[in-house]
């Protein structure tokens, strides 16, 4: 299945790689394919949280901090934190009515 999938460093999730358009797979294949992306989708909350954590720390850390360069370096990583939770929870969302759909076909 990792043919079909590309690992996002940024995200730190494979994401759908697909090659052709998704009617030119097998309905074994398409099957496959949402079964091992039901078992990624399942995993966006638990790597949502470790974000989370890391972004509770870093603001720990920036309440404590006094060096105005080290907060705007802080504040900048928490934002891109926050961007990858964003962008974790619209994957989430968005393929979970397609996977539905196509898992009852």
């Amino acid at each position: 299945m990792e043919q079909y999938f590309l690992f996002n460093s940024r995200l730190g999730i494979p994401l759908p790689a697909l090659k052709e358009n998704w009617d030119e797979y097998s309905l074994d294949t398409q099957h496959a394919i949402l079964l091992h992306w039901e078992k990624i989708r399942g995993s966006i909350p638990d790597r949502i949280s470790e974000l989370e954590q890391t972004i509770n720390m870093k603001q720990a850390q920036l309440s404590d901090e006094s060096n105005f360069i080290r907060s705007c370096e802080l504040n900048s990583e928490i934002a891109e934190l926050a961007s990858k939770i964003n962008d974790l929870w619209l994957w989430y969302r968005t393929h979970q009515d397609i996977t539905s759909a196509k898992m009852h076909q």
